[in-house]
């Protein structure tokens, strides 16, 4: 075999493995162009659509993370409506003109042990961060912007059920008193309605929030799949075909030298005996 011969096998043979190098690449990336040397335009766009897919996901998680901690401040709030209820309920029954002194003042306990639970209910938290004392507002990050709601202070300070100094405003001490604690109630009912009633609403639109975030991952993750898995069967088909051309071209560049090199060593023989032959003649 010729010089030219043996070049264009090892043209054929480099050819050949950057077509398995490519397929391999490939097959290991999981798409059809793992570097801007595959297609720059076509890299570029899938890039993007990973980098959008990346946001939408995270919003998800973060609707998903700021309802739980709602659901949190929802469960709180709704303890301190039934505690309020029986707050109601312990008023009115003071009320009564069958009672004692002694009666009210059991009742007055009653009324204490439940202002206590209310203020406990304010403490609950989430992540290490305390919802229902008016110091609260929940941010959900989103690509489209931030959504923020506020929790309000569900204690009894700031339902109006005790003063700044947490001195009771629900005392059972005689008839007006009780009429006063009662409007105090109603009020602080109220209020807990109003929260509760915002926390619904807030969770309901994230609800929402989060079914369109996931419809919009599963459309884009669909189009991205479209438009830059690699097909696996098909590349191991070309990594296959690769390599048998790949051997092939090893096995005809290895044939050509060895040619090449008997017929160098012949021309070197016959050189070497028309020397002697002058020498002797």
């Amino acid at each position: 075999m010729s010089i030219s011969g043996i070049n264009s096998s090892l043209n054929q043979l480099n050819r050949a493995q950057s077509m398995q190098s490519q397929s391999i690449q490939r097959i290991t990336a999981g798409s059809k162009h793992p570097s801007a040397a595959y297609g720059a335009s076509d890299y570029a766009i899938a890039r993007r659509m990973e980098y959008n897919l990346g946001g939408i996901r995270q919003s998800n998680v973060n609707t998903q993370n700021a309802n739980a901690m709602l659901n949190v401040a929802s469960g709180a709030v709704s303890n301190t409506i039934s505690s309020l209820s029986s707050l109601r309920e312990t008023l009115i029954n003071a009320a009564n003109g069958t009672n004692q002194s002694s009666d009210l003042s059991a009742l007055q306990e009653t009324v204490n042990q439940t202002l206590s639970q209310i203020n406990t209910n304010a403490q609950a938290s989430y992540n290490g961060q305390t919802l229902l004392d008016g110091s609260q507002t929940v941010t959900v990050a989103g690509i489209d912007g931030y959504d923020n709601v506020s929790l309000g202070n569900m204690s009894t300070a700031g339902l109006g059920l005790t003063d700044s100094q947490g001195n009771s405003n629900i005392n059972l001490t005689d008839q007006s008193s009780i009429s006063s604690a009662l409007t105090t109630v109603d009020n602080a009912l109220n209020a807990a309605l109003d929260q509760a009633t915002n926390i619904g609403a807030a969770q309901q639109g994230m609800d929402y929030q989060s079914a369109n975030y996931t419809t919009m991952e599963e459309n884009l993750q669909y189009s991205l799949s479209v438009s830059d898995d690699a097909d696996i069967a098909a590349e191991s088909v070309n990594n296959a075909s690769a390599n048998a051309q790949s051997q092939m071209a090893l096995f005809a560049v290895k044939q050509g030298l060895q040619n090449f090199s008997q017929q160098m060593l012949g021309t070197l023989n016959n050189h070497s005996r028309g020397a002697a032959y002058n020498m002797l003649s």
